[in-house]
């Protein structure tokens, strides 16, 4: 019998099931090889955000509220050991794959990652030209004594601690230095194909430096040199109290980024138990926070090394997104839309024709306004450029940046300012809810009256991103779209009341409401005797009353088929409890990232997109639009493009079981990947 606290599965280790599902793209070999390693990498990009941010909040909550119980009926501290032991497991896991999968397979290739041992005397001297050229007027070892404390490391810097013996020339003999390696180094050096016999041979900068470290360190003796790198606590805090503005308060936080609290230490599985102990003193840590690696403390950088391999059959096949028919007939894209709304699905279908909008926009003499929400965009779009270039242009141009959008937050204060010096009305949204909802809107002079162009999306203004993650896109000159969405621009740029919308549901007011009214509906269906059947494609599931909104339903009869790429703190197939629920993984070539909701409602078919996924944080402390999906002909393709082909995937798809684990889903006859059909039917 489940007791209340066990209907809900524990965030943090879904987060590593996650990754888990990640690692085993980097050991399928159905995969390019080049491909494989990318997601050997993103493993460690996610552990770095996983540290800073969910552990960091871990062990700072231990602190303040060590009897805090958290959803799964947890502690902090009991949560904490099961991540560390989990987390501990994953990372030894990932380093098997790169050391006994990865690396052989690519020397098998002719791609070489050459020891120290192997180097001939033509490379060493090739080597040691490098780093007198290229390194050592950049490396500065501090040698640690009481004139010399322990430095302040970056987060997530990469370092080397040297143990010495002898004296210097001023007579010290503290016995251990520090170097750190500067972010401006690669991590990864190519050598000249001549040295390597026309192979791609490449060495770690942590080779080079262990290698030559001794020239640092003039008539001493060099006993050991060690590599290491700590993850801090990266999350900011900005008070509202006292607070006059948001931009210069959380410029001065992000210079505290780098030196936040400990959270973990990795070495390199050569480091002695003593050194390591130093080390976990410097930083307040426990052995249990200390990550032994046998290779690189830092994987994340080898995400460099396919742009440096020239072997296309050792990646994914290039594509050409194709654009909406609409569009191909070389019309106005004003004309275009006023003809119908167009619905994107990137990275299938291009984002070109959210770029196109604001291009056109920006010089478009019968455009007066633009409108924009802002939450990642990158350091360098030319969607920013566009709005700034339309301010320039003398159009009314309003941005609300999201200055929150966390390790965004840099690139948002410095777009903001580029803006503001254009001319263009920049604010920060509302304090305390991130603004999170996509929506663009042009207004356009036509025959003597304003009409409204509206695009709202599931993922962000980022040309980058859209082709790496699945999105939808909905473009349309809808008047009731138009008015909901400027109706929530003055909510972000004024002050007043919530006034009721006529399509939209909104974060943090109606769309938890209408989440939980459309459950209800399928329950009351199916309680009548009706079809009743809910299916739900997000990244994320974990808020509670949903979810137990969700057990309700199963067990009401109601069938729910969800599509969860990430964490899901629901429990499906439990006999009286959610039999009736499904929850499937879907993890590719593409990073799945759209949120679709289709609820049956005595076959009239409600369907939605949105840009939130089912989280307290999206419900009740963001900014959120929901969009419903009217055009019976954009449902249809939606349903199809959306929902089914997920569902009937058997290449891509994680099967989640009642106990929170995942299995690998095996084709029966004839293989059926969602992401692989929609290449073939959209792309060139």
């Amino acid at each position: 019998m489940l007791q209340p606290h066990d209907l809900l599965l524990n965030r943090e280790l879904g987060l590593l099931e996650f990754n888990r599902r990640v690692l085993a793209q980097a050991e399928d070999e159905s995969l390019p090889l080049l491909e494989r390693l990318k997601f050997l990498c993103i493993v460690s990009s996610n552990l770095d955000e996983f540290f800073e941010v969910r552990v960091a909040w871990l062990k700072e909550t231990d602190q303040l509220t060590p009897t805090r119980i958290l959803p799964d009926g947890a502690t902090p501290k009991q949560t904490l050991d099961k991540v560390t032991r989990a987390a501990h497991e994953l990372v030894r896991a990932q380093y098997g794959v790169l050391r006994e999968v990865l690396l052989p397979a690519l020397r098998e290739e002719g791609i070489v990652f050459l020891r120290r041992s192997e180097w001939t005397p033509e490379q060493r001297e090739w080597i040691r030209g490098y780093f007198f050229r290229e390194l050592m007027p950049v490396l500065t070892p501090i040698g640690l004594d009481p004139s010399h404390p322990f430095p302040k490391l970056l987060n997530k810097s990469l370092n080397f601690a040297v143990e010495l013996e002898g004296r210097d020339a001023f007579g010290r003999q503290s016995g251990i230095a520090i170097v750190q390696a500067p972010r401006i180094l690669p991590r990864v050096i190519k050598l000249p194909s001549e040295l390597v016999g026309g192979q791609h041979g490449f060495v770690f900068l942590s080779s080079i430096l262990h290698s030559h470290v001794h020239e640092l360190f003039l008539g001493m003796t060099v006993k050991g040199c060690y590599q290491f790198r700590v993850t801090r606590n990266s999350e900011l805090t900005v008070e509202e109290e006292d607070l006059k503005n948001l931009r210069t308060a959380l410029q001065g936080e992000l210079r505290h980024r780098q030196f936040g609290e400990a959270v973990r230490l990795e070495v390199a599985d050569t480091c002695p138990a003593h050194m390591e102990d130093f080390l976990l003193t410097q930083f307040n840590l426990s052995r249990d926070e200390l990550f032994r690696v046998d290779g690189p403390v830092n994987l994340v950088r080898l995400m460099q090394v396919p742009d440096l391999v020239d072997r296309p059959e050792l990646k994914f096949l290039p594509f050409q997104p194709t654009q909406p028919p609409q569009l191909e007939k070389k019309i106005n894209l004003f004309e275009a839309l006023r003809q119908g709304d167009l619905l994107l699905h990137h990275p299938y279908q291009s984002f070109q024709p959210v770029i196109d909008l604001l291009h056109l926009a920006a010089t478009d003499p019968h455009v007066v306004a633009i409108k924009m929400t802002v939450y990642r965009t990158g350091t360098d779009s030319v969607l920013m450029d566009a709005l700034v270039d339309a301010a320039r242009a003398g159009k009314q141009v309003t941005v609300v940046v999201e200055l929150m959008a966390r390790f965004d937050e840099e690139a948002n204060i410095s777009w903001a300012s580029q803006l503001e010096d254009a001319g263009a009305h920049v604010v920060y949204g509302v304090f305390g809810y991130k603004v999170h909802a996509k929506m663009l809107m042009v207004v356009r002079r036509e025959e003597g009256q304003l009409r409204r162009y509206v695009h709202l999306g599931t993922g962000n203004y980022h040309p980058r991103t859209a082709r790496l993650y699945t999105d939808f896109g909905l473009m349309t000159c809808n008047e009731e779209l138009a008015n909901d969405v400027n109706d929530i621009f003055i909510q972000l740029t004024g002050l007043g009341r919530a006034g009721k919308l006529n399509l939209l549901s909104q974060s943090p007011f109606t769309l938890h409401g209408m989440v939980m009214d459309s459950i209800e509906r399928e329950i009351e269906h199916a309680q009548a005797g009706r079809p009743a059947q809910i299916i739900a494609k997000m990244n994320a599931l974990l808020e509670p009353q949903v979810i137990q909104a969700l057990y309700r339903a199963s067990q009401a009869g109601v069938k729910i088929q969800l599509i969860v790429r990430g964490v899901c703190a629901l429990r499906p197939g439990v006999a009286g409890l959610s039999e009736h629920i499904t929850v499937r993984s879907i993890v590719g070539r593409f990073l799945e990232h759209t949120r679709v909701f289709y609820f049956l409602n005595d076959k009239k078919e409600d369907l939605y997109i949105a840009s939130a996924d089912w989280m307290g944080r999206n419900f009740f402390r963001r900014i959120e639009t929901c969009t419903p999906i009217r055009d019976p002909k954009l449902k249809r393709r939606m349903i199809k493009e959306g929902l089914r082909l997920y569902l009937d995937d058997n290449v891509n798809a994680w099967e989640m079981q009642a106990d929170g684990s995942y299995r690998r889903r095996t084709s029966r006859g004839r293989e059926r990947s969602a992401q692989e059909t929609l290449l073939a039917e959209y792309t060139h």
